[in-house]
């Protein structure tokens, strides 16, 4: 009996590569895979191991790398094990490390520094705090000429008080004093700023939010240019074990392509929200990089220049003091839950929102503070929904 294999048909689409381990067929040629293995290729001509590399994972890394237009991208399983992966290449044992660290960061990676890098690794962190919703760069370059850091790590947009850095200002100091520069471009993306353009390092991200922008699948990513650092971070995913799993790659790879599209969108209906926001009785105080009122717009329009000023709104609604500002705030979030849910985490497609006391507790003390990230849903449903929400508040408040 015999069988006509079916031809092959080219769909465009990468497949999705489940092997644990990939078939070698010799002895040979498993000696030169495992010989080529030494010098870590991005792309290797034998894959291995899944945790070494995966096809359908470096294919999502390589639609990354065009979108980031970096030299190299590497994937990993969440934003967490991207910021692991990035500044663990930079620790050598035995030396007494200074580092600096911008005090407005994710709440995660500021964890990560305390219980990991200072608890765990004895990396001597510094952390650089704002003056009055601004970083002082006089301040910044003396505190460069007294420490002497050897990296320093921060964020284009902060999260959530949405502060913008003087980025290109930042780096150019660091690189003076022979400082590494490792940035969060998350808040930002590739779409408003492109960091390696300008002497970053590295640029990770938290590739669950606006690169996949569907809330079904949790990535990390580092991208760079330096062949040294691919060479030691792919050595280090591989060792800790951090590499995305193949589906999630392929699916990732799938998301990206509308990633343009979607952020433009998200971007546009944020800065017409911020904008009702802002002249809305019931609210009290709008942080958006694109409103003349943010204390960080001059930097926004410096490094963003006309693409836009992000899809995440802070803003503070109003209460004649704490306790009713938190009813105010639960309110709120009571009467839009079924079409703005309160979901901990951003860069949905769909709008959503978060409460930031509950979550930041003390370093933000603000009971009626909202971040709310803004999705690609018609622009005069989101403002209708809005307004209607705040007009009812000011009948009940």
């Amino acid at each position: 009996m015999s069988f006509k294999m079916k031809k092959k048909v080219n769909t465009g689409r990468t497949p999705i590569y489940r092997d644990a381990g990939f078939y070698l067929g010799d002895a040979g040629t498993t000696r030169q895979a495992f010989e080529n293995e030494k010098d870590h290729p991005w792309e290797p001509t034998e894959y291995i191991y899944t945790r070494y590399r995966n096809p359908s994972v470096v294919s999502a890394e390589q639609e990354l790398a065009k979108i980031e237009e970096s030299g190299w991208a590497l994937l990993t399983q969440s934003g967490m094990s991207s910021v692991d992966l990035a500044l663990s290449i930079f620790q050598r044992a035995g030396e007494n490390q200074t580092w600096l660290m911008f005090s407005e960061i994710y709440g995660g990676t500021n964890s990560f520094i305390d219980k990991v890098l200072i608890e765990r690794r004895g990396i001597n962190v510094q952390r650089f705090v704002p003056e009055k919703g601004a970083y002082n760069l006089e301040v910044l370059e003396k505190t460069f000429r007294e420490t002497k850091p050897e990296l320093i790590y921060f964020e284009i947009i902060s999260n959530p008080m949405l502060m913008v850095s003087d980025a290109l200002a930042i780096i150019i100091i660091a690189k003076k004093y022979g400082a590494r520069v490792v940035i969060d471009n998350t808040f930002s993306s590739s779409y408003l700023w492109k960091p390696l353009d300008f002497g970053a390092d590295l640029v990770i991200y938290s590739a669950t939010k606006y690169l996949s922008g569907h809330g079904d699948l949790t990535a990390g990513a580092v991208c760079g240019n330096d062949p040294q650092l691919l060479a030691n971070a792919l050595e280090y995913r591989k060792l800790v074990g951090h590499i995305l799993s193949p589906d999630d790659a392929n699916r990732l790879e799938s998301q990206m392509k509308t990633f343009r599209l979607r952020f433009e969108k998200q971007c546009a209906n944020a800065y017409a929200l911020a904008r009702i926001l802002e002249e809305n009785e019931m609210v009290e105080e709008v942080l958006y990089p694109g409103l003349e009122s943010h204390t960080s717009h001059a930097n926004a329009k410096k490094l963003f220049d006309s693409k836009g000023f992000g899809a995440m709104i802070t803003f503070d609604l109003k209460g004649k003091d704490a306790k009713e500002k938190e009813k105010v705030r639960d309110a709120f979030i009571s009467l839009l839950q079924d079409h703005i849910p309160l979901i901990p985490s951003l860069g949905d497609v769909r709008t959503t929102l978060l409460p930031v006391e509950p979550v930041w507790g003390d370093k933000y003390p603000m009971p009626g503070m909202i971040r709310l990230s803004v999705g690609i849903e018609d622009i005069s449903f989101l403002e209708t929904l809005l307004i209607d929400t705040l007009d009812r508040l000011s009948v009940e408040f």
